[in-house]
């Protein structure tokens, strides 16, 4: 059986894409990317094209890694052409619904900073 080594995990906002792509991350021992990390900056300021995908670059430049977001808009298949695992979160609406009221209202109530 083949080792997966090169996962992206993608759907749509809500559907639990970092949840999974962490817990793959841990349970493979591989490194975890976080797309959304690498293209927003202080004040959700966004990464120029050519940063964003420099600093991709640079994360998935090891073997083996677990990554999660949707940005093919903004970098094309650069991600995915590198995969050999692609798998999509297919989740209700009103499941992703929940779940963005209850992360919008925790972080709210926590004052989480994200970038």
């Amino acid at each position: 059986m083949a080792v997966l080594s090169r996962i992206v995990v993608k759907g749509a906002s809500g559907s639990g894409k970092t949840t999974l792509a962490r817990r793959l991350a841990e349970r493979l021992s591989l490194p975890y990317v976080e797309l959304d990390a690498l293209n927003h900056g202080p004040g959700w300021t966004e990464a120029s094209d050519e940063d964003f995908a420099t600093r991709i670059e640079a994360a998935m430049a090891g073997d083996g890694w677990v990554v999660d977001g949707n940005y093919e808009r903004k970098i094309g298949d650069l991600v995915v052409e590198r995969a050999d695992t692609i798998v999509w979160l297919d989740t209700p609406l009103r499941v992703n619904l929940a779940r963005l009221g209850r992360r919008t209202f925790q972080r709210i109530r926590d004052d989480v900073e994200l970038w």
